[in-house]
Parts: structure tokens; C-alpha cells; sequence
């Protein structure tokens, strides 16, 4: 479990850490992410690629398919467009009504969500074929992001590479 101090322009908060959530296109960087986070003691739960990359590192991951019960399906289109998902990043834990909703659906909150997206505009510019560019339309991210802004009492989104040293450097030791 980790601490993070965050400011937005509503307020300052102190976020626990307990869940992660990490799926990730652009992978620069997230073996020292996972692993900063694995030894403050919070679970990491991941889709394949993302899974298999940090496995190979040592670090111990629930995969996305384990968490739902549901198998990534469509070449992998369909992978965390799941209740058990984004009822965990939209949940609001210090709501009586979203935590019994949250009992009676076996669902535990992700507090923090790492996310960056397809490089739809790159396989744009690259001129790939009709196919290519349609492949690079990511969905599931943006979902996450924009379930995890809705619920930003509760939820952190990290998205870029770049930003990962100074979020270890503001949890928790």
C-alpha cells in the first residue's frame, strides 16, 4: 500500500494506493514503475502484453482475464471494457450505496490506473493501410482514463513514460 500526495484545483487529497491497474502501449519504463510499486505492497493487475513484460521482470501480476473471468476476446479489441473493471475505477468507496453495490458485485477498488494510448496519429501519418489505422483506435484506454477522471477523489492516472520518477518520488516510502 502507498501515499500519494495530489493537487488539483478542487483540492489537495492523500490518495492510499492498494490496486493498480497497468496497461500500457508504450512500455518505456514500467518494469521500474511495477516494480516501485509491488514493493510498497500494492497489486498489480494487467493485460497480456503488459503482464507477460512484467512477469518476465519478477514481478508478480493478476491478469486482467483472472480479475474479470472473462477472456480477452477479438484479437485482444476486448480487454478491460468489463464491470468488474470500470466499476472498480468509477466505485466511490466512502459512498454507503457504490460500497454495498461493490459487495454485491465481488468488485474492489483500483485507485490507480496506467494508461497511455495507441499511436493512432504516428500509424496515421505513416500512411499504413485502412486497416492499420483502424487497429490504432484505442478504446479501452480512454475509457479507463476518462472513468478514472470521473472518480478523481479516488483514482490517479498516470499516462506518460516521463512522469512515472516523480510519482515514486511523491509515495510513501
Amino acid at each position: 500500500m502507498a501515499k500519494i500526495q495530489s493537487s488539483t484545483t478542487f483540492q489537495k487529497k492523500r490518495l492510499t494506493i492498494k490496486r493498480a491497474l497497468i496497461s500500457v502501449y508504450d512500455k518505456t519504463g514500467i518494469e521500474y514503475l511495477a516494480r516501485e510499486l509491488h514493493e510498497r505492497g500494492v497489486e498489480i493487475i494487467s493485460t497480456g502484453g503488459t503482464a507477460k513484460k512484467l512477469r518476465k521482470e519478477g514481478i508478480t501480476v493478476t491478469e486482467v482475464n483472472d480479475l474479470t473471468g472473462f477472456p480477452e476476446i477479438f484479437e485482444g479489441r476486448v480487454k478491460t471494457l468489463h464491470p468488474k473493471i470500470h466499476g472498480a475505477l468509477l466505485a466511490r468507496p466512502n459512498l454507503e450505496e457504490d460500497s454495498e453495490s461493490m459487495a454485491k458485485a465481488s468488485i474492489e477498488p483500483i485507485q490507480l490506473v496506467v494508461v497511455n494510448l495507441y499511436p493512432f496519429q504516428q500509424v496515421v501519418d505513416s500512411e499504413a493501410p485502412l486497416e492499420d489505422v483502424i487497429e490504432n483506435i484505442d478504446i479501452g484506454g480512454p475509457a479507463m482514463i476518462r472513468a478514472a477522471a470521473k472518480n478523481v477523489d479516488h483514482v490517479c492516472v498516470l499516462s506518460d513514460p516521463s512522469h512515472y520518477e516523480d510519482f515514486i518520488r511523491e509515495l510513501d516510502p
